[in-house]
């Protein structure tokens, strides 16, 4: 199945059309060979991903939807990570799991799930038994989701635009919405309403997240309603507030700021308003803390 997915690639809806495994690279500028910049616990998803222990965290190389503003640029644009196998992935899997990970959670996984999955089966034949985590941007295509059913525990999309405008703009992707809340569906689908253990940790279900852009506030209402509206609380949905210039943003000028304290809690009053109450808010002057780890090939 692998390479017969790779060779007319149309894993996302980008749909490139491209023969991966003859080394060609479409949009998300990979091609048959996985690329890892990093494997770690690390501590900075929402509590009950990362815990105390950390999540196992495994940050691919590339990226199909390449965000202007994204601050994991190096690799989202595959400058950064070390070519491995996948037998070399289910491997890192379960070094994770010895280290405590609380999870495996996969950054930027879509145009390598063939792999991934094929690493999963691996791993778990050498006994691979916490949640795996699918870490991704939202723009998917359900048909590619629907592979992996039964490989994931818990989704985390994120809900970027509702707005054709900033989509275009900044993500060169006029259909996110279309394609972003299709793929929502389909994973609520999949792995139902929210599990949470004794520990406070998250066996099942999916948590949104939403990114604030400076001077979007509109747009990021209009994503909260659409969200609660159609899911209520059998979803978490993670209000962020981290957003931080970076290049090339300044060729975008009114990206090129923080969102204000104000504009965030009249987002976190809203979202109250509507009656959300499974949710996560950002405390504090979040977009000075780091939350992006040297991709360094740390456990790779």
């Amino acid at each position: 199945m692998k390479h017969q997915l790779l060779k007319d690639c149309t894993l996302c809806p980008r749909e490139c059309h491209i023969d991966r495994t003859l080394g060609e690279k479409g949009y998300c500028n990979a091609n048959e060979e996985l690329v890892v910049a990093r494997a770690a616990l690390h501590a900075w998803e929402e509590p009950c991903i990362s815990g105390e222990e950390g999540s196992g965290t495994v940050f691919f190389s590339g990226c199909a939807l390449g965000c202007i503003y994204c601050q994991n640029h190096n690799i989202a644009k595959g400058f950064v990570g070390k070519k491995i196998t996948v037998e070399r992935l289910s491997d890192i899997f379960m070094e994770l799991q010895d280290k405590k990970a609380n999870n495996i959670n996969l950054v930027t996984p879509s145009h390598y799930v063939p792999q991934i999955m094929e690493a999963l089966r691996i791993a778990r034949e050498k006994g691979l038994k916490i949640p795996i985590v699918y870490n991704c941007s939202g723009y998917e295509k359900k048909e590619t989701l629907r592979l992996l059913e039964g490989y994931v525990d818990i989704y985390l999309p994120d809900l970027k635009y509702m707005a054709d405008e900033p989509a275009i703009k900044y993500s060169n992707c006029k259909d996110y919405f279309q394609y972003a809340s299709e793929a929502i569906m389909e994973m609520v689908r999949q792995v139902g309403e929210v599990a949470i253990d004794e520990r406070g940790m998250m066996n099942k279900g999916v948590i949104v997240r939403h990114l604030t852009l400076p001077g979007y506030i509109t747009d990021s209402k209009n994503i909260l309603k659409y969200l609660y509206d159609t899911f209520g609380d059998t979803i978490f949905i993670s209000i962020m507030n981290q957003y931080t210039p970076v290049y090339p943003v300044e060729d975008y000028p009114e990206l090129n700021r923080r969102i204000t304290e104000e504009e965030y809690n009249e987002l976190v009053e809203y979202a109250i308003d509507l009656g959300v109450e499974n949710g996560f808010i950002q405390e504090g002057d979040t977009a000075s803390e780091s939350f992006i780890p040297e991709f360094n090939e740390e456990g790779v």
